[in-house]
C-alpha cells in the first residue's frame, strides 16, 4: 500500500513527525509531501497566481512552496511514482472540529486527495479543553488502530473521514464516536487588537477556549468527553432539503 502523508503545520511539524510512525505502522511504501512553511487556516486553498515549487529532503521526503492542497496536487502529478492508495493528513496541532472544518487545511488535504479519487483520513490532535498541557501522545496511542479499521471500508465518492483525538492521557480516552460535524458559538471568535512598537495597531485573529454545552452526537461533544471523533465528511455541499422551497420563491 503506497501512502502519501500531508499536513498543513508545515514539513518540520511534530505532528507529521507522529502521522509518518503511524502510516508506517500500516506500510513500508511512506510518501512524505508536506509544505515548507505553516499553512494552518488555508483551507482548500490551490495556487493559482505564482508558480509552485518543490525540493528533495530525503527519500520519499519532499517539501513544496505551496498550500496543503498544493501539496497533494504536485504529490499525486508529479512526485510520486503512481497514484497513492491513502491519503493521511496531519496530525494537526489542535482540533478541526465543527466550523474547523471550513477552514483547515489539514481537511483541505484529505479534501483535494478525495476529489482525485483517492481514500483520504484527516486527523487533529485536539488541545486547550481539558487542560493537560499538549502532546500527541492519544494521537501516536490510538492513531494506528483507527486507520487500519475505516482504511476496510469503502469510503464512497466523495466522501472522507475527519478524526479528532482528545487532550487527555491515552488511557483516559472514553472510546471512539461517529459524529456529525457540530456548530461553534461565533461569539468565541475574537479579534485581538494590539500596537507595534511605531504605535501602529495590528491584529490577530484567535477563538475564546471556552468549554461550552454542545449536543450528543456532536464532534464538539465527543472531544469535551474524551472521546475520539470520527466524522464522514462529504465534498457535495448541496443543502438538497433547502431546493424546493428555493424553486418555489423563484418560480421555477
Amino acid at each position: 500500500m503506497r501512502i502519501l502523508v500531508t499536513n498543513d503545520d508545515g514539513i518540520h511539524a511534530p505532528g507529521l513527525e507522529t502521522l509518518e510512525r503511524i502510516a508506517r505502522s500500516i506500510s513500508d511504501d511512506v510518501w512524505i509531501v508536506a509544505p515548507a512553511e505553516e499553512n494552518s487556516g488555508a483551507g482548500h486553498s490551490l495556487s493559482l497566481a505564482d508558480p509552485i515549487r518543490y525540493r528533495k529532503l530525503a527519500d520519499k521526503r519532499f517539501e513544496v512552496a505551496g498550500t496543503p492542497t498544493d501539496c497533494v496536487v504536485m504529490a499525486a502529478r508529479k512526485i510520486l511514482p503512481g497514484d497513492p492508495d491513502l491519503v493521511l493528513s496531519g496530525v494537526n496541532r489542535g482540533q478541526n472540529i465543527a466550523d474547523d472544518v471550513t477552514y483547515s487545511g489539514t481537511i483541505a488535504a484529505a479534501m483535494e486527495g478525495t476529489q482525485l479519487g483517492f481514500k483520504s483520513i484527516a486527523l487533529s490532535q485536539v488541545t486547550g479543553i481539558h487542560g493537560n498541557g499538549f502532546s500527541y501522545e492519544v494521537a501516536e496511542h490510538h492513531g494506528p488502530a483507527i486507520v487500519k479499521k475505516l482504511i476496510k471500508l469503502s469510503f464512497g465518492p466523495g466522501i472522507l473521514m475527519n478524526v479528532n483525538f482528545p487532550d487527555c492521557r491515552p488511557d483516559e480516552v472514553q472510546g471512539v464516536e461517529v459524529t456529525r460535524q457540530g456548530k461553534r458559538d461565533v461569539n468565541l471568535l475574537t479579534v485581538d487588537e494590539r500596537v507595534d512598537m511605531r504605535g501602529n495597531n495590528y491584529y490577530w485573529l484567535g477563538f475564546k477556549r471556552e468549554r461550552g454545552n454542545p449536543p450528543v452526537g456532536t464532534d464538539l461533544w465527543a472531544a469535551f468527553n474524551r472521546r475520539i471523533s470520527v466524522t464522514p465528511l462529504h465534498m457535495n455541499l448541496t443543502q438538497t432539503e433547502a431546493m424546493d422551497a428555493v424553486r418555489a420563491v423563484l418560480d421555477t
